[in-house]
């Protein structure tokens, strides 16, 4: 049976109303009756057929668990994650170029959170991570990413070298980052077609074997005298890169 968890905040509530209705069991909203932002979403809830129901502040509050609700939250059923056939299934239903985001055995679950978020706003089709030696979907990953873990799919594959060799033989550029030699400017890779880009754990960067998997390894150019940034950092620049060459 699915687990029940609150998710909150105007955009993601209406991109799970939007994409998977019927995960969402309730929402409830602001007792403010006449606010714009919020009655679109309370009638496409009803039109749904889901229970609305309106609350103070403060009871909203602590159902987000302090986090910035701008008066919505809905109660759903928690997205699980998928394995290596969910994600060439995923591939195969694509009608775009795909852009993955693999995350080499991070286990700070704070740092795969926030990753997860990134993400999301950056329109990755998916994230990907090592079952084994990895964090996975826990209640602290869930409350960091803020709704995006209910809304990007995320994979846990048991083999990662060789769901990289699959991903190549879809045609899939993957590139990791990288401080070793060899590795170019991220800015002077091209990130146009079907890409996966590799992040490193924390401290120790990417498994060699990964790394040597790679198409290209990429680094982030620096300017002051720290040499590397935390993962979900170094994510937020890799992927707004990403989504920069490919918007042009």
């Amino acid at each position: 049976m699915s687990k029940m968890s609150w998710i909150y905040g105007l955009h993601t509530v209406e991109a799970l109303l939007n994409t998977e209705p019927e995960r969402v069991l309730e929402l409830q909203a602001m007792d403010t009756r006449e606010d714009a932002r919020l009655n679109p979403l309370v009638k496409q809830a009803r039109q749904l057929g889901l229970p609305v129901s309106f609350r103070d502040r403060n009871a909203l509050d602590q159902l987000a668990e302090g986090g910035r609700h701008q008066g919505i939250v809905a109660r759903i059923r928690e997205r699980q994650a998928g394995d290596d056939n969910d994600l060439q299934e995923l591939l195969d239903g694509l009608s775009v170029p795909p852009l993955l985001l693999i995350l080499d055995a991070v286990t700070d679950p704070h740092n795969l959170g926030a990753c997860l978020r990134t993400a999301e706003a950056a329109g990755v089709h998916a994230v990907v991570c090592p079952r084994d030696k990895a964090v996975g979907l826990t209640p602290v990953v869930r409350k960091v990413a803020c709704g995006a873990a209910e809304l990007i799919p995320f994979m846990q594959i048991t083999n990662l070298a060789r769901t990289i060799k699959q991903l190549q033989e879809r045609g899939v550029w993957v590139v990791g980052t990288s401080l070793g030699d060899g590795a170019k400017p991220f800015y002077d890779v091209n990130l146009k077609g079907p890409l996966a880009i590799v992040m490193g754990a924390e401290g120790t960067g990417l498994r060699r074997l990964t790394a040597e998997l790679c198409d290209h390894l990429a680094y982030i150019p620096m300017a002051g005298q720290i040499e590397s940034l935390n993962v979900s950092v170094a994510t937020g620049v890799a992927l707004f890169e990403a989504v920069r060459q490919r918007s042009r």
